[in-house]
């Protein structure tokens, strides 16, 4: 079911008798909320509630844990906190949360274990939740735009994650706990406050890409030496 950009204000009321409906995209119009009968779509796998007004997504959408299993977008609206029932979606395989005034991400995230891509962009965060180190299926994290000055020890366990984005953020240095993931491929720490590489950045096993540009990072750093002769991409 397609109402992308026809200038809602209300979801129809014929949305939520449609229970066989596997592809609700809501995206681009003027909601500000969305009723609890979302809980009865149970046969959705997608859902885009992406560039609206939604101040709150309802509890009921853990009810969707067990067919919500592709696609959930709920970037550009103006949530203030994610509700811990969307926890319960442990099928879901990308979630987009990005651009909301979140400030936290809710504790049990470690629980949506389903997870293959997470982007969580531009959404006042301080910190990460520590159970970000369950998502054991996680390929791509995009966290760029916030305000982390720390990964937590967790993200060591991400053995999956190949794409880390991590640019305009505050950190002072490339955070320790990548040292040890095997698959990372692309690793983007643009615009953050690193002045200084260290030595085990240069032997990342997987590493394609390493994007340093607008760090006080020398050129000509071992690291970044060490990358750039076996054919990594280092941009400085």
């Amino acid at each position: 079911m397609n109402h992308w950009r026809a200038g809602l204000a209300a979801v129809p009321e014929e949305v939520w008798r449609r229970t066989d409906c596997e592809v609700l995209i809501l995206a681009d119009n003027r909601l500000t909320e969305v009723s609890g009968a979302l809980g009865g779509l149970r046969r959705l796998h997608t859902l885009d509630l992406g560039h609206n007004a939604l101040t709150a997504l309802p509890a009921e959408i853990g009810a969707l844990a067990g067919g919500l299993t592709r696609y959930l977008y709920v970037h550009d609206n103006r949530l203030a906190a994610l509700p811990d029932a969307l926890c319960r979606l442990d099928r879901l395989a990308y979630l987009n949360a990005g651009d909301n005034p979140l400030g936290r991400l809710p504790e049990g995230l470690g629980a949506m274990a389903g997870l293959v891509e997470l982007r969580v962009q531009r959404a006042e965060l301080s910190a990460l939740p520590a159970s970000v180190g369950r998502l054991r299926r996680l390929r791509e994290l995009w966290l760029g735009g916030n305000a982390l000055t720390a990964l937590p020890d967790g993200v060591a366990q991400l053995a999956q994650l190949r794409v880390l984005e991590l640019r305009d953020n505050a950190l002072p240095g490339v955070p320790g706990v990548l040292r040890g993931l095997p698959r990372l491929r692309w690793l983007d720490l643009r615009g953050n406050g690193i002045t200084e590489l260290p030595a085990w950045l240069g032997a990342l096993p997987a590493l394609e890409k390493l994007d340093l540009r607008w760090n006080a990072v020398a050129d000509t750093a071992a690291p970044v030496r060490a990358l750039r002769e076996r054919g990594c991409v280092v941009l400085t």
